[in-house]
């Protein structure tokens, strides 16, 4: 058996804001290790720290102190170019608000990634067609961000996400601003995806939902790991739960 390959690895990360006079701790000395290749869905309530460690993992936001490895690098010890560098080639984000440029067409919002990438301008726009196929867009090449629904508008965006081919992807409360049936089908392909390429998913959400695809769930409070709990494990406690209430 081969031994556990962690992607993503949290030590002892402390995160404070100054607001004002006050000290504002988000974070609390957190560690985590993050499993390649599988489903984390971060959950905690408004204001637990939630969406700062979410922020931390992506290199968004830096540690006030502690340790933030992706892939084993240090990403504290990279100068803003290599950091740059990092995020583009390894890490693929996915965003609430959808985040599309609204003058460029689906197919010109994921090419540019991969412009950024130094990808031929031939090759991203072949990519680009085979990223909107996956998601169910093939048809939208030319639509821009108007002309698509929300739900569309967001499978753009994750297949704008997969533009690098990251190994990770960070998808912030991705169905957030998605109805009911909307939101199904969007964590239905997120999950897809990671089964079918083998890319680490990490969400901060708020949604239910997300339980019944993630392998493991990371519950935030007060900027502390509250409990870590396999989906076998959550399983067995709903069960043990109905069957008392029945």
């Amino acid at each position: 058996m081969n031994a556990t390959e962690y992607v993503v690895r949290v030590r002892d990360v402390v995160k404070e804001y100054e607001m004002g006079k006050l000290t504002v701790r988000a974070l609390a000395g957190v560690n985590l290790d993050i499993i390649r290749g599988e489903y984390l869905s971060i959950m905690g309530p408004s204001g637990s720290g939630k969406s700062t460690l979410f922020n931390m993992i992506g290199g968004l936001d830096k540690p006030t102190s502690g340790s933030v490895f992706i892939d084993d690098v240090d990403m504290a010890q990279l100068d803003a170019q290599e950091l740059a560098y990092l995020r583009c080639h390894r890490i693929g984000y996915i965003f609430q608000t959808f985040n599309l440029i609204p003058v460029m067409t689906a197919l010109e919002n994921i090419t540019l990634p991969m412009i950024f990438a130094g990808v031929t301008a031939d090759e991203a726009r072949e990519r680009g067609v085979e990223l909107l196929t996956l998601v169910g867009l093939g048809g939208r090449v030319q639509h821009k961000p108007t002309e698509l629904s929300g739900g569309q508008q967001q499978r753009v965006a994750i297949a704008r996400s997969l533009a690098n081919n990251p190994s990770i992807i960070l998808a912030d409360e991705p169905t957030g601003n998605l109805d009911l049936k909307t939101g199904k089908e969007i964590i239905e392909l997120l999950k897809r995806l990671q089964t079918e390429r083998n890319v680490t998913i990490i969400s901060a959400t708020h949604d239910l939902k997300m339980l019944d695809i993630s392998d493991r769930i990371v519950w935030i409070r007060d900027g502390r790991i509250e409990r870590l709990e396999r989906r076998e494990d959550l399983d067995l406690q709903v069960g043990e739960v109905e069957g008392v209430s029945g």
